[in-house]
């Protein structure tokens, strides 16, 4: 067979080979758009402790009150991955969503939670979390976090509070972060309240009240209570003293019952 023939014949296989598999392609591409959603599984990353503050159910509500359907059944060319991914985070509760079909058609939804760890209570009758990035959120239906509330005269959460030069829950926010880096005050602190711009800390143990004041020098004023703790109250007992105040620099007064 003539050599350039030959080669003709090679070309036009391999061309008619990648048109036939082109084929097969979107074929297999326009058979899986026209196929249905079979599930939706939803996985809901628990905060530490193992509560959740959204579940399987708030998931699913959120979907179908946006889409105006259930997504079983749906045929897949409705499903918009990226829609599902930002209806899911612009829920207070929801750090992250990240949302596949895999190949048995199966609506994979995974949701990464906001972790509060500030509850206020302020004299306005507001009440809410603070997550750990600072940003507000109601409270939940399922589950009370259990961390550090903070009451008293708190200025309004904004979403710039933390680039404000003085604000009051910027001050309670930030000394809650310095709490909860210590295991010994983490145990210790229960309550922040803010009263005159200034600080009190109310522990779990005992009813003494802790005047912390402004934030500014909180590490020498805890440097000084937990020297007091270890060396004042250890000996003496956690009865005796009514107020503990750190006030004043280089010291911690303390008012006796």
């Amino acid at each position: 067979m003539n050599p350039e023939l030959l080669k003709s014949l090679k070309r036009i296989g391999w061309v008619s080979g990648l048109f036939f598999a082109l084929i097969m392609i979107i074929s297999a591409v326009e058979r899986k758009q026209g196929s249905d959603v079979k599930t939706v599984d939803i996985t809901i990353e628990k905060l530490p402790g193992g509560y959740l503050l959204i579940n399987d159910e708030d998931v699913r509500e959120l979907i179908n009150r946006s889409f105006g359907f259930d997504l079983e059944g749906q045929s897949l060319v409705n499903i918009n991955v990226n829609r599902i991914e930002r209806v899911l985070e612009d829920d207070p509760f929801v750090l992250n969503a990240e949302v596949n079909i895999n190949a048995r058609n199966q609506v994979q939804i995974e949701v990464t939670q906001r972790e509060p760890i500030l509850r206020v209570k302020d004299n306005n009758g507001l009440n809410y979390y603070v997550d750990k990035d600072g940003k507000k959120l109601p409270l939940s239906k399922h589950f009370t976090a259990r961390v550090i509330v903070g009451t008293g005269s708190i200025a309004p959460h904004s979403p710039d509070f933390l680039e404000r030069k003085q604000h009051t829950l910027k001050d309670i926010f930030q000394l809650t972060e310095v709490i909860l880096k210590d295991e010994f005050w983490k145990s210790l602190v229960e309550q922040i309240h803010m009263t005159n711009g200034e600080m009190i800390l109310v522990p779990k143990v005992g009813d003494q009240k802790i005047k912390f004041g402004r934030f500014e020098n909180h590490d020498e004023k805890l440097w000084r209570l937990r020297k007091f703790y270890e060396e004042g109250i250890a000996y003496e007992g956690w009865q005796k003293y009514r107020t503990i105040d750190l006030r004043f620099k280089g010291q911690v007064v303390c008012e006796k019952r």
